[in-house]
């Protein structure tokens, strides 16, 4: 019951200063920052700079690597990072995300690199959490409504949510998708939460006429929803198909009335590390203004960010008008004069739709410097997709690449579905 009162707290004070500072972001920022500060007391990390009175903007930044590497000095309740992952990997294998430390909800994240997070939130974060869903996700409603949630893990996080007028289904993404078709039927889910690769599963069903399923919100997580997947989604559930930018480093944006991304700026602070000269790509710096488990400050994420400016709802919450993918993930070449060429995932992805309207699904991953393996559905028209990636090349000033076609997608279930990917050892 206390909890519960926790999320109806939350869920009032976001409405409230959603009002009081709607155009006052700013000094909501800087009254959250100040009272963060008290508990970053409780961070060996954060102490000394807290104590000298270090502005924001003259804190570490972290990379997730350098995040993980110091688990056990940022937090602030005393848990290690050896005994978070034990608890966080028994319930991975056990498939049971129940388990928790000192109340603490503990939850692993393999990340698109594969490389594993730990995260960790407490009662009160949590209902924050839920409370932010309810406002801006799922939408508050005193009818009775059914949620259909495909993930690669539970969480306590995530269970929250149920309550009498609110049923949570979890569906385990590394089982296979035919066990659920019967039981999604059977549940005639109001809201269907999903990464765009078990969408599109999904939306394959409902077109062979096996799924018979209305949701009422389509809601996209975890991996990048590419234009001309989000189109065929909205064709077959005959909706606009919403998106939650969420990660191991917290909520971080969810879509608006128009469909568009927004920071969710009222909680987290956003800074922006511009990668191109035209200053159209940057990664997000993320300072979580409520996180206090475990802090989140200054963390910067390698995700490719278009920012738009002219969203028509008319936020003032930064918006968000593409995320193109992981930096890790820009192709890499040498030019016939021995120069280094970076190719940013989205022209490849375009270079490959305009080739032939009718091709449905595509992956492309570079495995060395001169050499790229290309998997194309329908097969016959990879030479299509072949000879424009050539001419593109070309045009960019990089010769003699091998296009290898392979006739499997470089993607295993339960991972994150990435269309780019690079993987050559040295860059």
């Amino acid at each position: 019951m206390y909890f519960k009162v926790q999320i109806l707290i939350a869920l009032i004070e976001l409405r409230i200063n959603k009002w009081c500072f709607r155009n006052r972001l700013d000094k909501l920022q800087a009254k959250r920052w100040n009272k963060l500060q008290n508990k970053l007391l409780e961070s060996p990390f954060y102490k000394e700079n807290v104590l000298n009175k270090t502005p924001l903007q003259q804190y570490p930044i972290l990379n997730k690597s350098e995040f993980m590497s110091n688990f056990d000095l940022i937090n602030t309740v005393g848990i290690t990072s050896y005994e978070a992952m034990k608890v966080a990997e028994k319930a991975e294998r056990l498939r049971d995300f129940s388990p928790t430390i000192k109340d603490i909800t503990i939850g692993l994240s393999s990340g698109t690199s594969g490389n594993k997070g730990i995260f960790m939130v407490s009662q009160k974060e949590r209902a924050h959490w839920v409370a932010c869903v309810l406002d801006r996700i799922i939408g508050f409603s005193l009818k009775k409504r059914s949620v259909a949630f495909f993930l690669r893990a539970n969480s306590n996080l995530y269970s929250s949510v149920t309550s009498k007028i609110l049923r949570f289904e979890f569906f385990d993404i590394l089982g296979p998708l035919d066990n659920y078709i019967a039981k999604l039927n059977a549940l005639q889910p109001s809201i269907l939460v999903g990464q765009p690769s078990i969408l599109i599963e999904l939306a394959s069903y409902v077109k062979k006429g096996l799924l018979s399923i209305s949701p009422s919100k389509v809601i996209s997580v975890a991996e990048v929803l590419s234009p001309e997947d989000a189109t065929y989604l909205k064709r077959v559930f005959q909706q606009t198909i919403h998106q939650v930018y969420q990660c191991t480093e917290g909520l971080l944006a969810v879509t608006c009335s128009k469909g568009f991304l927004h920071f969710n700026d009222d909680f987290l602070i956003i800074e922006k590390k511009y990668i191109d000269s035209e200053k159209k790509r940057f990664h997000p710096i993320i300072t979580d203004l409520l996180r206090t488990t475990q802090p989140v400050i200054r963390y910067e994420l390698n995700d490719i960010i278009h920012e738009k400016t002219d969203c028509p709802c008319g936020s003032s919450y930064t918006g968000i008008d593409k995320i193109e993918g992981r930096s890790d993930d820009v192709l890499s070449f040498k030019s016939d004069q021995n120069e280094k060429i970076r190719i940013y995932p989205d022209f490849f992805r375009r270079e490959i739709i305009l080739a032939n309207s009718s091709i449905k699904d595509f992956t492309i991953v570079q495995k060395t410097g001169s050499m790229l393996e290309l998997y194309i559905e329908p097969f016959e028209y990879y030479r299509s997709a072949e000879k424009r990636l050539q001419a593109f090349l070309k045009s960019q000033g990089v010769h003699e690449i091998l296009i290898k076609q392979t006739l499997s997608k470089n993607h295993t279930q339960g991972n994150k579905f990435r269309r780019v990917q690079n993987e050559q050892k040295e860059n």
